[in-house]
């Protein structure tokens, strides 16, 4: 058993947990926040997908020790009221980007930081970025144009406002 301490949604967290406690599952079952998924289990699919100081990276492929210092962003951190939506979730929300949601959460954790990197993203730049994230529901279209609303880009075929 080790204890460490880590700072999710910038709340600090001290817990004992077996080395070998994968990141993921410490988010889902200690620590209550079930928004982060695990699909795979494998770091292919992006389910899991989290902020460590601020990068995307795959939880379950990270033994929850190793966030031992830093800081968790998980998708309940995006925004704490759901009337004052992050702008990609409200994003996703406008343009319908989601079908099932399983997958949602991964997809919304990896395009923050690639929208902060690439804040007016073409269309093909976009589509690499999410070659990260498997949807196994949806064409990814809607998901495209939600990521080029949140960037200010005008998608084609959007949703009416």
């Amino acid at each position: 058993m080790i204890t460490f301490t880590t700072t999710i949604n910038g709340k600090s967290y001290t817990r004992t947990v077996e080395a070998r406690l994968l990141l993921s599952d410490f988010l889902r079952h200690e620590c209550g926040l079930t928004g982060t998924h695990v699909g795979c289990e494998q770091g292919a699919c992006g389910a899991c997908t989290i902020l460590l100081d601020g990068q995307a990276v795959r939880s379950c492929l990270m033994f929850a020790v190793q966030a031992e210092g830093h800081a968790i962003t998980t998708v309940e951190g995006l925004s704490d009221d759901p009337k004052n939506l992050h702008p990609l979730q409200q994003a996703f929300r406008d343009e319908h980007a989601l079908q099932c949601g399983f997958c949602t959460p991964g997809i919304l954790m990896s395009m923050v930081p690639f929208l902060a990197e690439n804040p007016t993203p073409d269309e093909a730049t976009i589509r690499e970025a999410l070659s990260g994230n498997y949807c196994r529901c949806t064409g990814y279209q809607h998901i495209v144009c939600a990521i080029q609303r949140a960037a200010g880009v005008k998608p084609k075929n959007a949703h009416p406002e």
